[in-house]
């Protein structure tokens, strides 16, 4: 169910939420639902925090000691009152064996899966700390699954806490929001991020940290050239004098379709927010083709595409046919440039 789990330290940018959580450490509630960008360090706060509320002798603060018998559990990855409930496709073993079965790892979590919990849940915790299960990222979780977690999240098991995680709140059922109490995890200030990054060997910090909207473990995943010279492939194209859609599909069909989309809806954010504050936010390396393209397009017209874009999201996971759904984001982006409107519907 769950992959082995490292213990971690709480990011600096997220130390006043950790000294808030902690000083109400036993009045927290049995569903806490944390959220914010992805990639600023929210899974590793959670584990953090699920450690040191099962933590036999605390630290004064109420952080785990690191020392007890509890928490050199979690230092084994095997603490008998932790579980994770993760997608297939970020459990390591799991992914391999889809993979060696011939499938593509499931990025969504199953009902069957939600249902193993059940007897974790019914089991007596080794500790009057209680148990703990989290879930990352929530919003992955489909429709029957979200409902057979609803029905513990309704009906607490006694001595359990739920732990969801999640990048994109919005997606979750309203059912499963209003019984968690929300706490939301902030995006690092610009300097704080960089110097982390320099501290992990980014040598460009600040491209990357733009890349990802300022988020520090999103951009560290950036670090690899595969990464920088399909984006500069795709971006030279579209930042180019005249784009063929169908041509550029074909040059761009191996890429993974989910950075292709991020990087036609950050080209296209950057577009609109060159139109209307004139600031690129997301592509600096490409300002001056951005600028020159902005120059002829309708801020309207660019927000149409734009949000054609973010509406395929739901989508780009499992879409009917990649090749055609590469095919249609580029022929948006064609169609904006020509200055007709951008078809918002995906029937693949």
């Amino acid at each position: 169910m769950a992959q082995p789990y490292r213990p971690v330290s709480v990011y600096s940018w997220h130390q006043q939420q950790w000294r808030d959580v902690l000083q109400r450490r036993t009045a927290l509630p049995h569903a806490l639902l944390f959220h914010g960008r992805e990639g600023i360090g929210k899974l590793d706060f959670v584990r953090k925090l699920a450690q040191s509320l099962a933590c036999v002798t605390p630290e004064p603060d109420g952080a785990a000691c690191g020392g007890c018998l509890s928490c050199r559990w979690f230092t084994a990855g095997n603490h008998p009152d932790y579980r994770e409930l993760l997608p297939e496709a970020m459990r390591a073993g799991d992914a391999d064996q889809a993979l060696a079965d011939g499938r593509k790892p499931r990025l969504e979590m199953v009902i069957e899966e939600v249902r193993e919990l059940q007897d974790f849940i019914n089991l007596t915790a080794n500790h009057h700390n209680g148990k703990a299960i989290v879930v990352y990222p929530a919003e992955n979780l489909n429709v029957n699954a979200a409902n057979a977690l609803l029905k513990n999240l309704e009906e607490p098991p006694p001595g359990t806490r739920f732990m969801l995680v999640s990048h994109r709140p919005s997606y979750l059922p309203a059912t499963i929001i209003s019984r968690c109490q929300q706490i939301a995890l902030p995006t690092p200030h610009a300097a704080a991020a960089e110097g982390w990054l320099r501290e992990q060997g980014i040598t460009d910090p600040a491209l990357s940290l733009a890349q990802t909207g300022n988020a520090p473990w999103a951009a560290l995943t950036l670090a690899d050239d595969e990464f920088w010279a399909q984006r500069n492939t795709l971006l030279g194209k579209l930042g180019g004098s005249k784009v063929d859609p169908l041509a550029l599909a074909e040059q761009v069909r191996e890429f993974p379709v989910s950075r292709l989309l991020g990087w036609l809806q950050r080209w296209t954010y950057d577009l609109l927010s060159v139109k209307s504050v004139d600031r690129v936010r997301y592509n600096p390396d490409f300002e001056m083709e951005l600028r020159r393209i902005a120059a002829h397009l309708r801020a309207p017209d660019i927000a149409r595409c734009h949000r054609a874009l973010v509406q395929q999201q739901r989508e780009v996971d499992h879409p009917l046919n990649a090749r055609l759904f590469i095919e249609h984001l580029l022929l948006s982006y064609a169609a904006l440039l020509r200055g007709e409107p951008a078809d918002a519907n995906y029937m693949g």
